[in-house]
């Protein structure tokens, strides 16, 4: 009788968040449906004001469907665990590529996309399967000069980390306040390392910082640059074990006016062909600039699930949450995204797998180049490791599988082979001559994609701008599964935004790419329906696709309630009667689900109340754009452009955050919408008083003057903000 295989991970449904979830689903929806009731009815029978009633109750219908999607994220939440130590030896483990892409070195500060490099130089996996790719879309000089330079500090700071078992393996990080607990119960011996490493470490950055200011411009036309910085192979002989470095290499693929660049999803599938020539790992890694790796055992923990021959055939990514450093206890611009990380990705991981978040995720390289359930369609351009046939003998016996194959992969028939070798452990790695640079070069050249299925069929997709989540979502569609790990140590840490502007301005092209999908022939709606995914994952989906339409109700709540409110024309029942407490009961419903999901999660009272008066201003601003971005595209007004967001950390926006304060600098545009609401609902609530004073009707527009308060509350900081601004 075979031995069991040593369980990797746990899966446990969070089932008493559930159980409730489902209870307040019934109560909540029949006082839906009860409110529907209502509204109609009163239509039908033409004793209220048409055109405002009607305005509300398509307002409520858009609430009511986007509820109804949300409900899919509390059907079935699950929480994981591993269990790393069950793992098979370093011998055995597959090889794990590292995709780090960076693009303005002005934005995105070299020395912090350095950091993020030497963290994952420092992860604790077997150097010799592990390579560290860095793509520079902005070919920048600086750029090369400080990998350099990073590598050449890793030959410390590396050995350092391995020798002392350091967990905060980003060295800005250590060397700060988030170093401190590695230092308590340490000898001298520790001491004197630690105080040479860090002056080495100040000479690096103050090296860095140096050519930072003098080569920081980004070449728009430039031809495609491979080097490779740190061969592991030819250190292979001489290097004890605690120093062995992972491969690491530079890319700037070619661009040119002329050609589509594809942005980050173009720099990913260059890396995955580039890769294949060089290191071939069967997994990948792929981390934003500025998200450095916080845990080095995080590649170990992404094999628990990679490695579990229960789930791994169909397994595509193993995602992590993003978490950021910088968010201050207060947290204005709820920066945290809670909601999604604690909430929606561990609901939607319940039933299928949850969205790609575009970093801190290790994916399976193979998931890109075919469906998992029907993998005759990858066969013969994709060919199991199995095979008792190479790739080479089966292209010479037929000239028609090698034109297909080109027609699919481009014309590499090293890059095909490394297609077909993917999961061959027993290829070794081979020193990276010229001639492997060279086809390297070839395949981050602008002209290689031309006529093959690369950004359609295979790699990331290049029908959305969000490159990652889009294209999650099309390997969920084609039968792919993946799973979210949330550890007790965050294993990545970034940078988030403090500042409305550029908070407005990264939702904005969220919502921009994500309503494209959604109105396009990839729908959940249609083409997610039809598909392989589950169909609670496909609500999931359609949550994300569709919520930002939420602008719409609540720009017509924003207007019509107060606007009646005014006028004296009532649109919610009197306070005598019971339709009133139907409508308080929904009102109440919400906010205490809310309150829920936030204190069961760790959070608090003001945590609750950021999140409510932030979800206000970005579903009426940056929401609202994003539709009217998507409309713009589809009118012709504007084209695709990928909006870099900048992570440059300014003094004065960070005390300013850190103090709770709203900045609104450089969001005027962003503020149009919301300023108009909250001046209109400003102005309504007191001439809507005069007239209530003086009528005495207090019975028909309590829910008005009610709804118009309870606006004006959220709206408090905003006014300050705005009040401030111009009085400077």
């Amino acid at each position: 009788m075979a031995m069991a295989s040593p369980c990797l991970h746990t899966c446990t449904v969070q089932q008493p968040r559930a159980t409730l979830s489902r209870i307040h689903f019934l109560v909540h929806f029949s006082a839906i449906l009860g409110l529907l009731y209502y509204r109609i009815k009163h239509l039908f029978q033409g004793d209220v004001s048409i055109v405002s009633w009607s305005l509300i109750t398509i307002a409520e219908l858009i609430f009511t469907f986007i509820w109804l999607v949300t409900q899919s994220f509390r059907w079935r939440p699950v929480a994981r665990s591993v269990m790393p130590e069950n793992l098979p030896v370093d011998t055995e483990l597959p090889g794990i590529d590292v995709f780090i892409c960076t693009a303005d070195p002005i934005k995105e500060p070299v020395f912090e996309v350095m950091n993020t490099v030497l963290s994952a130089m420092s992860l604790d996996y077997p150097p010799e399967k592990l390579a560290v790719y860095l793509s520079d879309d902005g070919g920048a000089a600086v750029t090369l000069y400080a990998i350099k330079e990073a590598c050449g500090f890793a030959m410390v700071w590396v050995p350092f980390c391995r020798k002392y078992g350091i967990k905060t393996i980003c060295p800005d990080a250590f060397f700060a306040s988030f170093g401190d607990d590695e230092r308590l119960m340490r000898g001298n011996e520790f001491k004197n390392e630690e105080e040479n490493i860090k002056a080495a470490y100040e000479v690096f950055k103050k090296n860095i910082e140096k050519a930072s200011s003098v080569e920081g411009s980004v070449r728009m036309d430039r031809p495609p640059n491979i080097e490779v910085i740190y061969d592991n192979m030819k250190n292979e002989g001489g290097e004890h074990k605690q120093s062995k470095l992972p491969l690491l290499v530079y890319m700037s693929r070619e661009r040119r006016p002329s050609s589509p660049h594809r942005f980050k999803a173009g720099a990913l599938n260059a890396l995955l062909r580039v890769s294949g020539v060089m290191s071939n790992a069967p997994y990948m890694l792929v981390l934003d600039c500025d998200m450095y790796c916080n845990d080095p055992s995080s590649a170990k923990q992404a094999m628990c699930f990679h490695l579990d021959q229960n789930i791994s055939t169909s397994l595509s990514y193993v995602q992590f949450p993003q978490t950021f450093y910088n968010v201050s206890k207060n947290d204005i611009y709820d920066a945290q995204s809670r909601s999604a990380y604690k909430n929606k990705y561990q609901g939607m991981d319940g039933v299928g797998g949850t969205v790609c978040a575009g970093t801190g995720y290790y994916l399976k390289k193979e998931a890109l180049y075919g469906s998992p359930i029907n993998q005759d369609n990858m066969t013969p351009l994709f060919l199991k490791a199995q095979s008792e046939y190479k790739w080479e003998s089966l292209l010479y016996q037929s000239e028609e599988l090698l034109q297909e194959a080109e027609e699919k992969f481009g014309a590499s028939r090293k890059f095909i082979n490394s297609v077909n070798s993917l999961n061959d452990q027993r290829n070794g790695k081979e020193i990276l001559c010229d001639e492997i640079i060279d086809e390297a070069k070839t395949l981050a050249s602008c002209t290689f994609e031309e006529n093959t299925s690369w950004g359609k069929e295979i790699g990331y997709s290049y029908n959305s701008l969000l490159e990652s989540s889009y294209t999650g979502y099309l390997l969920h569609s084609k039968g792919w599964k993946s799973v979210y790990l949330y550890p007790k140590r965050p294993c990545f840490l970034g940078c988030s935004t403090i500042d409305m502007k550029d908070a407005l301005v990264q939702l904005m092209k969220w919502a921009s790419g994500l309503v494209q999908v959604g109105l396009s022939k990839y729908s959940p709606l249609t083409y997610g329906v039809m598909s392989r995914m589950p169909l609670v994952q496909n609500m999931c989906y359609a949550y994300f696709m569709f919520s930002h339409f939420l602008s719409i109700p609540c720009f017509l709540y924003g207007i019509v309630p107060p606007l009646c409110f005014l006028s004296g024309t009532p649109v919610f029942p009197k306070v005598t009667s019971p339709w009133f407490a139907l409508f308080t009961t929904i009102f109440l419903s919400s906010l205490a689900e809310h309150l829920y999901e936030v204190l069961s999660s760790g959070g608090n009272l003001r945590t609750w109340w950021n999140e409510q008066r932030i979800w206000i201003i970005k579903t009426v601003t940056a929401c609202l754009f994003g539709c009217l971005d998507v409309l713009m595209k589809w009118l012709g007004v504007a084209k695709a452009n990928f909006r870099l967001t900048n992570k440059a950390i300014d003094e004065e926006k960070l005390r300013k955050y850190e103090k709770g304060k709203f900045d609104f600098q450089g969001a005027k545009l962003f503020m149009v919408p919301l300023t108009f609401l909250v001046v209109f609902n400003v102005v309504c609530f007191i001439f809507g008083m005069r007239r209530l004073a003086s009528e005495r009707n207090f019975e028909e527009m309590f829910g008005q003057g009610f709804l118009s308060f309870y606006v004006l509350v959220l709206s408090y900081p905003i006014l300050e903000g705005l009040v401030s601004k111009k009085a400077k």
